[in-house]
């Protein structure tokens, strides 16, 4: 990260219209709020392009051209090689079900797949599937202590027949980036395959496939500033291999359009456009002039900086409480925490304590945010699970500190104290 890298805070807020509703949103990990230049490409398509592409006429030229910028904004966004390495689709959870069963061909009764168990189900449910047909599935664990994945808990795990690796970039109950390249290198070298879950690592870092050397890298566009809809890079010769999902007469070569059956939905894939666009105008009030993927970066780091201010802000008041339970690190040390935060308070329902929070016009989350087998491993789904504040770069710093004075009027007051109460889970 550059270490002079400086976000304009007040551009930044001014180009996310949700954020005149009066709400503070820490609930970011859930959704994002969406960019006004996406909205604004979403209009243009439907209202100037919004015919089936294909035609000879000059609207469906129009849309067609449309839908390959979409990808050209996709690779830059993610850094591919080419566009034809992005795949839309509705949602990560989607496009990760898409790839398992993309993939049928390529597997035989016997083969092993490894996921983690600190995973979103997204992650785990597509592949867990395929022990139908015969397909070994087997759970690389979380060092308890240290909550990370260590390699020499993956070797005794992997053998001739293990096929695919399926990793988060980022939990998005400990916030921690894992070494995504240095995974990688471990697995191709047991010639297997990486699939990424980068769902809570997109809105923080830049993305760098060709880096990080992912075989399949996929996360939502509606976690990183657009609308419902998803994207999934895949190397090009990998993705030449998978199965088709759409018709008959769409051959294994036809990239990407073989792996989004009924088309993508144009107009949200179009979207991704105006999001590259507000992270090379971010860039660009950074002082980078160079190009389009170097603008990408300097926005990035500019917001990482930004991010670090306010994951250190909540930090320092979570530890400085001894009621308060981190869930993962509690110190963001070399940036290497993105600004997603899970706690516990002592003895307190985080259901009942949210909805004392929505009171205050603060929007976070409780519960497992669908990384159930991550929260049973770590046994904390009683007391309806954990609190978790999740934020992104238009945040501030005021906006945290409402928080924690909301959560020291409300904690004082006893809300949520469940000496007494149900538990769930």
């Amino acid at each position: 990260m550059a270490a002079n890298a400086q976000l304009d805070i007040d551009f930044a807020r001014s180009q996310f219209p949700g954020l005149e509703l009066g709400w503070t949103f820490f609930d970011n990990a859930g959704g994002s709020q969406i960019l006004k230049g996406a909205l604004e490409r979403i209009n243009t398509f439907l209202i100037e392009k919004n015919v089936q592409i294909g035609g000879s006429y000059a609207v469906s030229q129009h849309a067609a051209k449309a839908l390959y910028e979409a990808r050209t904004a996709g690779m830059h966004l993610v850094n591919a090689s080419r566009p034809e390495e992005i795949v839309f689709g509705s949602s990560t959870t989607a496009l990760l079900q898409n790839l398992a069963r993309a993939m049928a061909s390529q597997l035989a009764p016997g083969d092993e797949i490894i996921v983690t168990v600190s995973d979103h189900e997204s992650n785990i449910g597509p592949w867990d599937r395929l022990q139908a047909a015969g397909i070994v599935l087997k759970i690389w664990p979380l060092d308890k202590k240290t909550l990370t994945l260590d390699l020499a808990d993956l070797e005794p795990l992997m053998g001739a027949r293990t096929k695919l690796v399926c990793v988060p970039h980022a939990s998005n109950i400990l916030g921690s980036i894992n070494p995504v390249r240095e995974i990688a290198d471990f697995v191709h070298a047991r010639n297997a395959k990486l699939c990424v879950d980068a769902v809570a690592y997109a809105p923080h870092r830049a993305i760098d496939v060709q880096a990080f050397d992912a075989d399949y890298y996929v996360f939502s566009l509606y976690k990183t500033y657009g609308p419902h809809y998803a994207l999934m890079y895949g190397k090009y010769d990998l993705l030449l291999e998978l199965d088709t999902l759409y018709h008959y007469f769409y051959g294994k070569d036809k990239v990407p359009g073989k792996l989004e059956p009924g088309n993508p939905n144009y107009e949200l894939a179009y979207s991704t456009c105006g999001i590259v666009d507000y992270l090379c105008e971010l860039g660009a009030r950074s002082g980078e002039a160079g190009t389009v993927r170097r603008k990408i970066e300097a926005a990035f780091d500019a917001v990482a900086s930004q991010e670090d201010a306010l994951t250190e802000r909540l930090l320092s008041y979570l530890r400085s409480r001894n009621d308060c339970r981190i869930i993962g690190q509690s110190v963001n040390r070399d940036s290497q925490r993105v600004p997603t935060i899970s706690f516990r308070f002592d003895g307190r329902d985080a259901a009942e304590l949210c909805k004392a929070i929505d009171e205050e016009n603060i929007a976070i989350r409780h519960g497992d945010f669908h990384s159930r087998r991550l929260a049973e491993y770590l046994e904390l789904t009683d007391y309806n699970g954990m609190l978790r504040v999740s934020m992104v770069h238009y945040n501030t710093i005021e906006e945290v500190d409402r928080l924690t004075a909301a959560f020291d009027r409300v904690l004082s007051t006893g809300t949520g104290n469940t000496a007494d109460a149900r538990r769930a889970g």
